[in-house]
């Protein structure tokens, strides 16, 4: 089996202890083939998880998603994964085994897209069954530290799932904690989802474990000046790679520039390296949804979508991506929020207006107007976008886009550029 894997092999230590990181990009496994996949009966399913200090966050599912023998099946699933509250310093994790065990080997696994994937934490254990203080100096109060993890690498994107293996003569505890630090401070979105956590004692039961995914099936192409490269993983849908390779691959080679092009900003570099995948797991009425560079695809509503509305749904998404609103909290020390009207319907404004007139998905007659808002999202705000560009201001979407990528939208900036209110444009536009 192939697939996209980083091993490092950090070295002794307490002199017999490794610890192997791998990091997978594609297929839907979580198995390596240095690293096995989350068993399910192992001695931390029975084990009592508890927080010594730091707090969940509330869109998470708890510490039970720790020893639960499931995995997430997609990059961005909060309520599959534990992780500390957004914006802390991570905190600490006590493991209660239950009675002192000699450990065979820990593991720890994680999925996301971003920041949230990697690992970063020390392991210490201890025969006690006595709790430290939140804030204890652990090695000055009898625990042992056995290893340090850090699944980061510097040469690569942060996302996919990470695996820690902590091997070798580990010891025997009763108690175990998790120091869990975040993996960057640049936004408030550095607390590792952690998927699973499975703790191995020595001549334990024969391991069950979770399967093993489907294999990779991954499509890459780039523009001809390499500038833009592409990656488009199909391994959920393998149906669909003759398709991407004959239809979607041409598309997004001429319009990815484009957008590019369409939607600058000083001192701004649109996403270089785009990541598409077709999932199974998409929320029903989804079609596809993009976070950072990656475009995540409705397996099953594309099916009947190939010659209809598949591409420009695609197109779509890589305005999001091109959009890149999550950027606003590093340029903007005080971002305004952007409303998802101006979000969706530059969006499908350039969809609809630009990529495919043709099919006049989003036109609507002068008496459907009269009846319609133009911050209802999606379709109509593309028409009323539309209509400003026309008749106002051929370069407004540019112009508001730049705004909202860096914080600084506000309804006066219509005015500012066309000379009229945001609500003087919407009533022209309902009474053209």
């Amino acid at each position: 089996m192939k697939f996209l894997l980083v091993t490092l092999l950090v070295g002794q230590l307490s002199g017999k202890v490794n610890v192997t990181t791998d990091q997978l990009t594609f297929g839907t496994s979580f198995a390596s083939e240095k690293i096995p996949a989350p068993a399910t009966n192992d001695l931390g399913t029975t084990a009592r998880f508890s927080l010594l200090s730091g707090r969940a966050d509330r869109n998470g599912a708890g510490l039970d998603a720790l020893n639960d023998g499931r995995v997430p099946s997609g990059d961005d699933e909060p309520r599959r994964n534990f992780f500390f509250t957004a914006g802390t310093d991570g905190g600490r994790l006590l493991v209660n085994l239950g009675k002192t065990e000699k450990l065979e080997r820990l593991t720890t696994y994680s999925r996301h897209f971003q920041s949230r994937a990697p690992q970063v934490y020390t392991l210490y254990g201890s025969k006690s069954d006595k709790a430290p203080a939140s804030d204890a100096d652990l090695t000055k109060n009898g625990w042992t530290e056995i290893a340090k993890v850090d699944t980061r690498n510097p040469n690569r994107s942060m996302g996919g799932r990470h695996a820690a293996n902590i091997t070798g003569d580990l010891g025997s505890f009763r108690q175990l904690i998790f120091d869990i630090k975040p993996t960057e401070k640049k936004t408030p979105f550095g607390l590792t989802f952690f998927s699973e956590i499975d703790i191995v004692k020595a001549n334990g039961p024969k391991l069950t474990f979770v399967p093993a995914g489907n294999p990779p099936k991954v499509i890459r192409f780039a523009t001809d000046d390499k500038k833009f490269s592409f990656i488009v993983d199909a391994t959920e849908a393998p149906q669909y790679a003759d398709w991407v390779e004959k239809d979607l691959k041409p598309v997004i080679i001429e319009w990815y520039p484009k957008l590019v092009a369409m939607l600058p900003g000083k001192n701004y570099e649109a996403p270089t390296k785009v990541t598409f995948q077709f999932s199974n797991d998409v929320p029903k009425g989804v079609p596809a949804y993009a976070t950072g560079s990656r475009v995540t695809m409705n397996a099953p509503w594309f099916k009947n979508q190939l010659n209809r509305e598949a591409k420009g749904c695609v197109i779509h998404e890589l305005v999001h991506v091109v959009q890149n609103y999550w950027l606003a909290p590093r340029l903007n020390p005080n971002p305004k929020r952007t409303p998802s009207w101006i979000t969706e319907g530059l969006a499908d404004y350039i969809r609809w207006f630009l990529y495919e007139p043709e099919s006049k998905g989003a036109a609507y007659s002068p008496a459907q107007i009269k009846k319609m808002k133009h911050d209802a999202s999606y379709r109509i705000s593309a028409n009323f976008i539309d209509w400003v560009a026309r008749t106002h201001k051929k370069d407004i979407a540019r112009l508001i886009n730049k705004a909202a990528r860096n914080g600084l939208y506000e309804d006066g900036l219509w005015k500012k550029h066309t000379g009229k209110s945001l609500d003087e444009l919407a009533s022209g536009w309902k009474s053209q």
